[in-house]
């Protein structure tokens, strides 16, 4: 089992009350499980910050599938990258729109590479990366 450490945090009154109130929303048990997810967090996005780490990526994508060839070049792009693409999920989310979620992993400047070309093509509405690492230590 892991050692526990205990240390005291100082904060102002409104900032703890806001912090309760947000926490309270998303199903903590107490403060002490919300800091550390905070810690976790916090370790992951410097960890993947860092080119050669190894990342996991999620790209969303939004885009008019009447756009002329745009589902072919975004799967073209996805087999040509430097990343390992893990899972692609395709929506029809109403009579024109598209929803992509890509899973993709590799390097961390790989990952963020090919998710920039993805979000800037032309035709896609939106997109965005977001990214984690299954380890955190340091």
């Amino acid at each position: 089992m892991h050692h526990l450490s205990r240390f005291g945090v100082s904060l102002e009154d409104d900032l703890l009350q806001a912090f309760d109130r947000s926490i309270g929303g998303q199903g903590y048990q107490n403060r002490s499980e919300a800091i550390r997810d905070l810690i976790r967090d916090h370790l992951i996005q410097k960890k993947i910050g860092q080119a050669d780490t190894e990342v996991i990526g999620v790209v969303t994508l939004v885009y008019d599938h009447r756009v002329h060839h745009l589902s072919d070049l975004l799967a073209d792009m996805q087999h040509k990258a430097h990343v390992a693409v893990n899972a692609s999920l395709h929506i029809h989310l109403d009579e024109h729109n598209c929803l992509e979620v890509i899973v993709i992993r590799g390097r961390g400047s790989k990952v963020h590479e090919i998710a920039g070309k993805l979000i800037a093509t032309k035709g896609v509405q939106n997109g965005k990366l977001v990214t984690t690492t299954p380890e955190i230590k340091q």
